[in-house]
């Protein structure tokens, strides 16, 4: 029997495994599987050169618990190792005998996962002890067993062991007794192996038979060693793929469309990718792609190794040039991670055109699913706006579809402002801004629908992106004042009547919010009141909502525009009535104000080319006391107006429509304008 020491540079080697070597204890088994793989992958490509001769047999690797002995073991029938081979590449951690193995059969090499060393060793993070029984291929080679406390001490001598290959048993320790569970074996199992290149075999088959559960004589095979990314396109038809989703995905809804990939050069690469159905704005769920290196199972956290706006996408990636055993901020930054990432993005948009191109009426019917995600790469990724562009769509309110220079050319005649920009008309809320959209129509604009959840992030990058061109929410202004052309019509009531009525809507509004009330020379066939939301507040609100550093804009207070037709018949009624009920009222307070007012100008025309210091202390008292008395007549009249508005019903049911028109009318206020609304009848 040999004894030593395994050659590391410390003997604290087994404290850094278990503690910080691997992040995950759990891919202790996945790295003894991709070895026992990597082992019979390497005898089939030594028979398939003649440098084997012998029968291959069965190559299927055999995992095995016992519960009770709390034991794991893996047995395989790959290449086996002699004695000198333990010595190198288990008791020297620093070889690898994969590396060896590839640089001599580089040409030859039939994916081999390459990680016998290190990756041996994660082994120790769940066990107090490891046996070895292996034997080589070679012709009169001995068995050999070695086995290990989970100190640097090791115990090596020949042993006997009837066929080629490598045994290796697990002694789980207290602290990860979990994983002498049967169950929890074939969790990981399933989770990292099942896909693959050499069958693993774990238990018997089993069926139910007379009420209860017998084992039969056939092995449990756990891993497809020929998913459908290993096969050639052309092989493969939409039931295959939509079959693949769902044993990805059990619970998940039949995707959209897929993207094979399959590259050779500048780097391997093969997989599919679906485009999930979003069922909701709200449920957008990252971590459905699998991360794979030659079949074996890396990572669903794919964050930062592809773009942002991908990980929407769920399916299978495969690259034997993403290494295996790296921390993630290793991964991201490698020079070959990067590469394929920017393949898959330039797959993935000349798909998506290809779709568009030979299937446009299918394209459209899945934009609506497909449209959060491309909008994500446009805002995200310059590359793929560089070629979405060409495919992306608008939707109007009236269900139609339209590439961007296609839109573009449909309103340039008849949607371009005073100043020659572009004003591209849109609606949030087709049923909320259904009376907006009517006017705009009216007018002969189109108006887009952009209800999606990216939608505000979305126009602030279109509006960067397209030339002299605005986007402006159809309820932001009068339809008048939405493309601001040349021509301004006259107004029915004069400049003061106006400002009279000011106080008189004021009155009525609700205190909820803030109202700002001014007057437009519409259309005496619009509405007599409408109420609008600044484009740059509520975009910027929009925005607040969504995070993204607006947080200011969220905190204050919503605001309207309440903009009264001067050119309306009911509002020029309301005025009328107003001259009628407050005229002798209000000429009372106005003659009062006339001669304060005047001296109070006739103070200031005498100081205004004085400084401050400069005007005598008894022209200040003089001014204050003026301005005083002029505030509370002032206020008197505008109370007048208040009174007269707060007791007109007329008033209170145009500013109830219009507040009911924009779902801002609720409550006790709504029942109270049904019950107005019949006595008014």
């Amino acid at each position: 029997m040999q004894t030593g020491k395994i050659g590391v540079t410390t003997e604290n080697i087994f404290p850094i495994i278990k503690k910080f070597l691997y992040s995950d204890h759990e891919i202790f088994l996945r790295e003894l599987i991709s070895n026992a793989v990597d082992a019979t992958q390497k005898l089939k490509t030594l028979a398939n050169l003649g440098d084997y001769k012998g029968d291959l047999g069965d190559l299927a690797i055999r995992v095995e618990v016992d519960p009770k002995k709390k034991t794991i073991t893996v047995t395989d029938q790959g290449i086996g190792m002699t004695m000198e081979e333990v010595e190198k590449y288990i008791n020297q951690i620093a070889f690898s005998s994969a590396s060896e193995f590839l640089e001599k059969y580089k040409n030859q090499e039939n994916a081999i996962i390459g990680h016998f060393g290190l990756g041996f060793y994660s082994s120790f993070m769940v066990s107090d002890k490891v046996e070895i029984f292996t034997k080589s291929y070679q012709e009169g080679a001995k068995a050999v067993k070695w086995e290990c406390d989970g100190s640097p001490e090791y115990k090596m001598e020949e042993s006997e062991k009837d066929t080629r290959g490598t045994k290796i048993i697990l002694h789980i320790d207290k602290e990860s007794k979990e994983f002498a569970e049967e169950y929890r074996v074939e969790q990981l199992l399933k989770k990292y192996c099942r896909f693959l290149p050499v069958p693993i075999a774990f238990g018997k088959e089993k069926e139910w038979k007379d009420g209860k559960e017998v084992e039969l004589d056939k092995d449990k095979i756990i891993n497809d060693t020929n998913p459908l990314w290993t096969r050639k396109p052309a092989d493969l038809k939409d039931e295959d793929y939509k079959k693949f989703y769902q044993d990805l995905y059990p619970m998940a809804d039949e995707p959209l469309f897929n993207i094979h990939l399959n590259v050779d050069y500048p780097f391997k690469l093969t997989g599919i990718l679906y485009f999930p159905k979003i069922k909701n704005n709200i449920e957008i769920q990252k971590n459905k792609i699998q991360l794979y290196c030659n079949q074996v199972y890396v990572t669903d956290s794919v964050e930062g190794i592809v773009p942002e706006f991908l990980t929407l996408l769920h399916g299978v990636i495969d690259s034997p040039d993403i290494p295996l055993n790296v921390s993630r901020s290793y991964l991201q930054s490698d020079s070959n991670v990067k590469k394929i990432s920017g393949h898959i993005t330039k797959k993935v948009a000349d798909r998506l055109q290809e779709i568009f191109k030979t299937e446009r009426e299918q394209f459209e019917k899945k934009w609506d699913d497909l449209k959060l995600f491309i909008e994500y790469g446009m805002v995200t990724e310059e590359k793929f706006y560089e070629k979405a562009e060409k495919f992306a769509l608008f939707k109007n309110t009236d269900n139609k579809y339209f590439t961007f220079d296609e839109y573009e050319k449909l309103i340039k005649e008849n949607q371009t402002d005073k100043d020659k920009s572009l004003i591209y008309l849109y609606a949030t809320d087709f049923e909320k801004q259904y009376s907006f959209i009517e006017s705009a129509k009216k007018k002969g604009y189109d108006v887009l629908l952009m209800d999606g959840q990216l939608d505000t992030h979305f126009i602030n990058h279109l509006e960067q992106k397209l030339k002299n061109s605005r986007f402006t929410r159809v309820d932001s202004d009068v339809v008048e004042n939405l493309i601001r052309k040349e021509e301004k019509r006259e107004s029915k009531i004069p400049k003061e009547q106006q400002d009279d009525l000011v106080p008189v809507f004021k009155g009525q509004l609700p205190g909820n919010a803030n109202f700002a009330v001014t007057f437009e020379s519409l259309d005496e066939q619009d509405n007599p009141v409408l109420i609008t939301q600044s484009e740059f507040m509520r975009r910027m609100k929009d925005m607040a909502k969504m995070g993204g550093g607006f947080g200011f804009y969220g905190e204050m207070p919503d605001s309207y525009n309440v903009v009264i037709n001067s050119n309306h018949p009911l509002i020029q009624r309301i005025a009328e009535e107003k001259i009628k009920k407050t005229e002798k009222d209000i000429e009372k307070l106005d003659e009062k104000i006339k001669p304060i007012e005047a001296n109070k100008s006739e103070i200031d025309t005498a100081n205004k080319n004085k400084k401050p210091e400069e005007i005598s202390q008894e022209d200040k008292d003089r001014i204050e006391d003026l301005e005083k008395k002029i505030r509370e007549l002032k206020d008197k009249r505008e109370k007048v107006l208040t009174e007269f508005g707060t007791r007109n019903k007329l008033v209170k049911q145009l500013i109830d429509i219009a507040l009911l028109s924009n779902n801002m009318l609720k409550g006790e206020e709504l029942n109270k304008f049904v019950k107005r609304s019949i006595e008014l009848l």
